[in-house]
């Protein structure tokens, strides 16, 4: 019977439109009612969604400025070994010198992964990230959506970016912080904690032409990358492993860098 009733419909509309159209005003009208009832319903729920959207991520940013200025328990100890704190303006490294009676991480981070295989380089700049953004994206400009999505919810891997440098220029944007040698160990074991190691305990470099520059390599990581575990998260959780000034929590570098660019 509904077949009929559609048949008939279709065969008026096509066939005699005028015609039907006028004998059936009753029937278009509650179509065109029905209509806006369904786009009034579609706006709707755009609207809430959009609304909803908004609503996180303002949630988003203000937790991360609250929580970023909001400043954790630091240690005063001995200041034996210089580290760093370095950002691009985006993404924090921690710095730290190539040699020292701890360790050697030319040994680790080994020279000969980079372009140039300079060994009279000084400090080695280590940053985590998603290893899909690090790899496929070395400029903004080559940024894709699908690789923003995976890295910002859960679903892809994470890498360690080692850089090395000749020299290091103190500014809003590096920073020197002194620590201690035990506070020193600490970070050690955090790092190595971060990188994937093989069956010979040596973290695992990957062979890449994605690399940034002639001084600098990629190596596999744990853990996963998300909105609310991100590079500077990993900085900053870097900094709290040793004892240092940082923050509550981070997304951004700015939250790192506020507690040592205010005094």
């Amino acid at each position: 019977m509904y077949i009929e009733h559609i048949k008939f419909i279709f065969d008026g509309i096509v066939n005699e439109p005028v015609t039907w159209a006028t004998s059936n005003s009753n029937f278009v009208s509650r179509v065109s009612i029905l209509s806006m009832g369904y786009l009034k319903a579609i706006c709707k729920a755009l609207l809430i969604v959009s609304f909803s959207i908004l609503l996180l991520v303002a949630m988003y940013i203000g937790s991360a400025y609250v929580l970023s200025r909001m400043e954790t328990h630091s240690q005063q100890s001995a200041q034996d070994v210089p580290i760093y704190i370095l950002t691009n303006g985006v993404h924090t490294d921690i710095v730290m010198p190539i040699k020292t009676a701890q360790i050697d991480w030319s040994k680790e981070i080994r020279f000969e992964n980079t372009r140039s295989k300079d060994s009279l380089v000084k400090y080695v700049a280590l940053g985590w990230g998603d290893k899909g953004f690090y790899l496929e994206t070395p400029t903004w400009a080559d940024l894709k959506a699908s690789t923003a999505l995976k890295a910002a919810f859960w679903l892809g891997s994470s890498a360690v970016h080692a850089t090395f440098y000749q020299e290091l220029k103190e500014g809003a944007d590096c920073k020197r912080i002194l620590i201690s040698k035990p506070q020193y160990a600490q970070l050690i074991n955090y790092i190595h904690n971060t990188l994937t190691a093989d069956k010979s305990n040596h973290p695992i470099h990957i062979k890449t032409n994605a690399i940034y520059g002639l001084n600098d390599a990629f190596y596999e990581a744990n853990g996963t990358y998300s909105l609310f575990h991100t590079c500077n998260t990993w900085a900053n959780d870097a900094l709290k492993s040793c004892g240092q000034k940082a923050c509550i929590w981070t997304p951004f570098d700015t939250g790192i860098f506020y507690h040592y660019n205010k005094n």
